[in-house]
């Protein structure tokens, strides 16, 4: 049975580095059905804070990366805490204490490091060998009683039954000193990946100066989880071929230790962008609006019709518009026109198409659409508006623009007369005459 963690040091938010190995422990597990633990290693009490435990859970959560046990059995699994641990990590220093694997040094205990060579097998660099010689006798546990990191590690991971080590490539140098210690507790080490780091486009290490930032401020800025976890899933990992897009299932299906590269990966925010973008347009109405419903109620745009009474006509629209963004909060603000009782109309946008002949003929537009036949859809409304631009002597572009300013106060919008047809005749009406009133 194969058993994974993650182990996140509470020091800091769920960034995207942590995030991406999270992913791939999960992806492993997920695949061959095994077990999937969530660890925190808090030892360091100074650094270590509750903000950052919730951030991190937090952030797990929304990316959907749920995970298998923990210590509070039989409902929603708390992770393990190293901090609520620390008995267990004295007693096994001791333990190599007494066994003359380790000594006391000012307080501290020491781990002897033995002669010779410690080797390892990567499941992503291949064989790996260190010299002894150049590995200090290093400290397992302080003079204030709480463990290094390389003791707590590997008694964790021994009593986890913990089959894989999927972790960043910045460990790889941890890892001969904990082979060490499996070794002297008699235990068969984990299996190593040691994943790629993941640098900026400028091809250096991930930093906030690229944009880089806590998962949850993803969430935030109006991303979606499945565009996040498919464009983490292709930081340093390839299932071959030219394909990108997938689900989480289908990442589940076709994951692998073995596709994971050996070279550093590069965040691309642009790419991550276009994931944005393609996982939106895959929502299905319902769920989309499902998901930015905190958004329109927190700038008071959301009604409860929307999803009762309006539910076919707001999917309409989002059907509309969800081609054309790449962000949730794009989504809320091209919505704005459809939801509101009269837009803003931009003063840019005014200046250039609500002025000469485009504002008379919006006047005789708005007469047309009043006496044009009951049918009120996109096919309908195209060839009254063209007919009059024709007839007011005006090219047929100029008067889309100028009605595009006057119904969604917008330069740029979806197509025009799907938008109409979907504001409906009187808003259109109103808003157009309204607009030539402004103008005037």
């Amino acid at each position: 049975m194969i058993r994974v963690r993650f182990a996140p040091s509470p020091t800091g938010y769920l960034h995207v580095g942590g995030a991406r190995t999270a992913l791939f422990n999960w992806l492993h597990a997920r695949r061959h059905g095994g077990t999937f633990v969530l660890r925190i290693e808090d030892t360091d009490t100074e650094r270590s804070s509750w903000d950052m435990v919730a951030g991190i859970v937090d952030g797990l959560r929304w990316l959907g990366l749920d995970w298998d046990e923990g210590p509070d059995v039989g409902g929603p699994h708390a992770p393990y805490f190293q901090s609520q641990r620390l008995e267990k990590y004295r007693e096994h220093a001791e333990r190599l204490v007494a066994e003359g694997k380790a000594y006391v040094d000012e307080g501290a205990i020491r781990f002897k490091v033995p002669a010779g060579q410690t080797t390892f097998g990567d499941l992503v660099h291949g064989p790996v060998k260190f010299e002894n010689e150049h590995i200090e006798n290093f400290v397992i546990l302080r003079s204030d009683r709480h463990p290094t990191y390389h003791l707590s590690v590997v008694v964790d991971d021994i009593e986890m039954q913990i089959t894989h080590v999927v972790r960043g490539d910045d460990h790889i140098s941890n890892t001969p000193k904990q082979v060490l210690l499996y070794e002297a507790f008699g235990a068969a080490p984990p299996a190593f990946a040691h994943v790629p780091l993941i640098l900026g486009p400028d091809k250096k290490r991930l930093s906030k100066r690229h944009g880089a930032t806590s998962v949850m401020e993803y969430h935030r800025l109006g991303y979606v989880p499945e565009a996040m976890v498919n464009f983490l899933a292709l930081l340093g990992w390839s299932p071959g071929g030219d394909r990108e897009l997938f689900t989480k299932e289908e990442l589940i299906a076709q994951f692998t230790l073995e596709g994971i590269s050996g070279g550093n990966a590069v965040f691309n925010p642009e790419k991550l962008d276009w994931f944005n973008q393609q996982h939106i347009a895959r929502l299905g109405a319902q769920e989309l609006l499902r998901r930015i419903e905190p958004m329109l109620r927190e700038q008071g745009l959301w009604r409860d019709t929307l999803s009762t009474s309006d539910a076919g006509w707001i999917a309409s629209v989002l059907d509309l518009l969800k081609p054309r963004v790449k962000k949730l909060d794009q989504l809320v603000d091209d919505l704005k026109p459809f939801l509101v009782d009269q837009p803003d109309i931009d003063p840019a946008a005014a200046a250039r198409h609500l002025v000469g002949n485009a504002k008379e003929a919006l006047g005789v537009l708005a007469s047309e659409f009043q006496q044009s036949p009951s049918v009120w859809d996109a096919a309908s409304i195209e060839p009254v508006l063209r007919s009059t631009a024709e007839r007011v002597g005006l090219k047929a572009a100029a008067l889309i623009h100028a009605t595009r300013v006057a119904v969604t106060g917008r330069a740029v919008s979806a197509g025009l007369f799907e938008v109409l047809a979907l504001l409906g005749r009187e808003r259109v009406i109103a808003r157009v005459r309204d607009a030539v009133s402004q103008a005037a």
